[in-house]
């Protein structure tokens, strides 16, 4: 299964703000129990880096994506600790060339047709609709299907329990992004079979 094929199977991809690398690896194990296995770990905070490198090393078969990736130096410091694709809010065209260059799967965000288009002319035809529900949301991706039919999207931004099998059942999105099964509270804490909990019911949405 590759990359593209992975995230459509988990369907919704848990969106992170880690603030401490030891619960990284109980988080994604977390996750994987719940029946999503994969995680989005931002570069919002300094632990990114060291989450990505022990989920990646500790529980390998959980898909770890660098998100909130704004420039080349971020992106080589991603992949080196694990990364299996660089996320971004927008479109960099300096990190979406230098990860075509390394052959690394990159998914930049996009928030207009031009946008969408400036990823089209780079070779990419998966992109990430942010901030989704600002937006425009499924009307949006709707409207975005007529003209862009070979684009994919994984919607990312204002994505919840309530409005995720909207999004799901629109042949154009491969997948979504969301952080409602992380709360930061939660994840702070340590509750980790309440976060498992909240990745089981999401994962049930993907499955209906």
């Amino acid at each position: 299964m590759n990359f593209r094929e992975t995230l459509k199977s988990i369907g919704i991809i848990p969106v992170i703000q880690i603030n401490d690398a030891e619960k990284a690896v109980p988080l994604a194990l977390a996750l994987k129990k719940g029946g999503l296995p994969a995680a989005e770990v931002t570069f919002r905070t300094d632990a990114a880096e060291e989450a990505i490198r022990r989920i990646k090393i500790e529980v390998p078969d959980v898909c770890v994506c660098a998100g909130t990736v704004l420039n080349v130096k971020t992106a080589e410091r991603a992949v080196k600790a694990g990364a299996s694709a660089i996320i971004s809010p927008g479109t960099n065209p300096e990190v979406v060339r230098w990860c075509i260059a390394h052959r690394v799967p990159v998914i930049p965000g996009c928030a207009t047709p031009t946008e969408v288009e400036a990823c089209m002319r780079m070779g990419l035809d998966f992109v990430k609709l942010f901030p989704a529900e600002v937006v425009g949301g499924v009307k949006m991706l709707k409207a975005l299907g007529g003209p862009y039919g070979n684009m994919k999207f994984m919607p990312t931004g204002g994505i919840r329990a309530q409005n995720a099998a909207q999004y799901l059942a629109l042949p154009n999105v491969l997948c979504c992004g969301g952080s409602w099964m992380v709360p930061g509270g939660l994840l702070d804490a340590g509750d980790f079979d309440a976060i498992e909990a909240l990745a089981r019911e999401a994962a049930q949405i993907v499955k209906k």
